[in-house]
This record gives C-alpha cells, sequence and structure tokens, in this order.
C-alpha cells in the first residue's frame, strides 16, 4: 500500500525502511531527502574535502540501501546503520586508495547545519568556521570521526561507539581529546564557544 507524500514526511525512519524493504519508492526517496546531505557533508570532511570522492561514496551508500535494504534490522536505529556504513565505506576509501591530502579552501559555511545564532557577527562566524575547518584538518582520522559524528551528526556516544566499533569510554576520550586541543588552538574564540 503506498502513502501519500506527506504520510511518508511522518513516519520515523525505522518504519521508512520497513517501505523501502517492500520495494516503495516514495519511501526511499524521503530517506536519501533526510540523510543525503548530512552525509555527504560527513563524507566530505572524513574524506579530507575531496568533493567529487564523497559524492561517489554517497552514491555508492544509497545503491547498498536500495539493492540490500534487507539487511537494516528495523528494530534498530537507522541513524546508526547508515553512518556505520558510511564510516565504513571511508575506511575502505582510506586502505584501497591512501587518501590522505588535506585541502585547505573552505568551501561550505553552512558547517553543521546552517547559520549560527551564537555569533554576533557574519564576519566572526565565517573566521571562527574557517579556522575551525583548520583545525579539524590537523587531526587524526579517528579523532576527526568522533567530532564529526557528536556535532554534524548529533548522536549519542553510545551511537558513536556503535558506528565506530569501539568502546564509549574510548569515545569519551577521543571527544574530550578533540575538545581540549580545539579549545586550546582556538582560544582567541572563546566568547564564540561560551555561547
Amino acid at each position: 500500500m503506498l502513502l501519500g507524500r506527506k504520510k511518508y514526511k511522518e513516519l520515523s525512519d525505522e518504519v521508512l525502511m520497513t517501505y523501502v524493504q517492500k520495494g516503495e519508492k516514495q519511501a526511499f526517496d524521503e530517506i536519501y531527502n533526510r540523510y543525503s546531505s548530512k552525509l555527504l557533508y560527513y563524507l566530505y570532511r572524513m574524506l579530507n574535502r575531496d568533493e567529487e570522492k564523497a559524492q561517489d561514496i554517497l552514491h555508492d551508500l544509497f545503491i547498498k540501501v536500495v539493492d540490500r535494504p534487507e539487511l537494516f534490522d528495523t528494530s534498530k536505529k537507522f541513524s546508526t546503520w547508515i553512518y556505520t556504513i558510511a564510516t565504513n565505506l571511508c575506511k575502505n576509501e582510506y586502505r584501497s586508495q591512501n587518501v590522505r591530502s588535506i585541502v585547505t579552501k573552505v568551501d561550505d559555511p553552512e558547517v553543521f547545519g546552517g547559520e549560527s545564532e551564537r555569533s554576533s557577527s557574519s564576519v566572526d562566524y565565517a573566521i571562527f568556521m574557517q579556522r575551525l575547518e583548520e583545525e579539524l584538518s590537523t587531526l587524526s582520522e579517528q579523532h576527526r570521526e568522533v567530532f564529526m559524528l557528536r556535532f554534524q551528526g548529533d548522536m549519542s556516544l553510545k551511537e558513536i561507539s556503535d558506528v565506530i566499533g569501539c568502546p564509549e569510554g574510548t569515545v569519551k576520550s577521543r571527544l574530550f581529546y578533540t575538545l581540549k586541543k580545539l579549545s586550546t588552538n582556538m582560544s582567541e574564540f572563546k566568547e564564540l564557544l561560551k555561547n
């Protein structure tokens, strides 16, 4: 039974995936609309801002969802499942192509979901975001990964632990280290960070 487009928008990710598993294209379209831009940005950051590679992997990721939707256990959380696949695709890319170049160009001003209300000035915010991009590019893959999942993916520590396959304590430790390093290296922005 096909639902109206508006009805799909009201369903949870997990319920939508039950419809995807039944072959309903509109359910897949809704999942794609909800996750494609967030995942693209996540992949973009994890692949050292290689937009072409991020687009390729995003395409591969959604092909996997379409080809094998039955692999998703609808009693689990969809976002954890899809970010796990995205993370594994990144790891495969690191292994196979040794992607390690760092690009210093900041292309995406809408980092972490859009305009910030923290800044009294959009110029200050733009400078802050550029510095944040620079600092994130100096982090190890593991530290950048936890930061992106926590703040861009809006995941809990448990969800991150499930995605990357390590204990919650390790996630906490990596996140603590990353935040401490960013706080130290970006101390000139302490007023922005307080809000």
